[in-house]
């Protein structure tokens, strides 16, 4: 099933979206990788603020490289997402939602995702400069010292995207793996 999803992901929305689902996403997303997540946690560790407002926020675990003249942004691929499964529990119970990344999640992030109502989107690999295609503004919110690391805030027009792994659990990774073998075995 295809959907336009406007963010921002707001709870009921989240829990509307199946595994498998493709979307289409416009709205802002923030972006960020392992170390800026690393230095957000610090920052929540604290007790101080971060740098955005985290609820039903979605973030892009992306570190896009530099705009040539006349773009917004440079190639915008998504990152390996277990690089931020450390952190990602502390953001979901803060308020963030969305995820966009590639690859499986830990059991840990699913947990969170099932308590806080979050969805795990995946982007596809080495669609880099496509991607960057739906992206119509990009501003430097914070961490401007973590280079491509960064927090942006992004603002993107009908981003593809699959639904990887629902509000209730349900990860499409494991389902088209069974669903794969079982009629490889009949």
């Amino acid at each position: 099933m295809e959907r336009q999803v406007t963010l921002p992901l707001t709870e009921a929305l989240a829990r509307s979206l199946r595994a498998g689902d493709r979307v289409l996403v416009t709205g802002t997303i923030y972006t960020s990788r392992d170390a800026g997540h690393k230095r957000m946690c610090e920052t929540l560790a604290k007790g101080e603020p971060l740098p955005f407002d985290p609820r039903d926020a979605t973030i892009y675990y992306v570190g896009p490289t530099p705009a040539k003249p006349g773009q917004v942004i440079g190639s915008a691929g998504p990152t390996t997402s277990g690089r931020m499964d450390a952190y990602a529990p502390t953001l979901m119970s803060v308020g963030a939602r969305g995820m966009i990344g590639k690859g499986a999640r830990l059991p840990e992030v699913v947990d969170a995702m099932k308590k806080y109502g979050g969805v795990y989107f995946g982007a596809v690999g080495g669609a880099g400069a496509l991607l960057a295609r739906c992206i119509k503004k990009c501003e430097l919110v914070a961490y401007g010292d973590l280079g491509a690391e960064a927090l942006r805030k992004l603002y993107v027009e009908d981003m593809p995207l699959v639904v990887v792994i629902d509000s209730e659990g349900r990860n499409l990774y494991e389902e088209g793996r069974a669903a794969y073998l079982k009629e490889r075995d009949a």
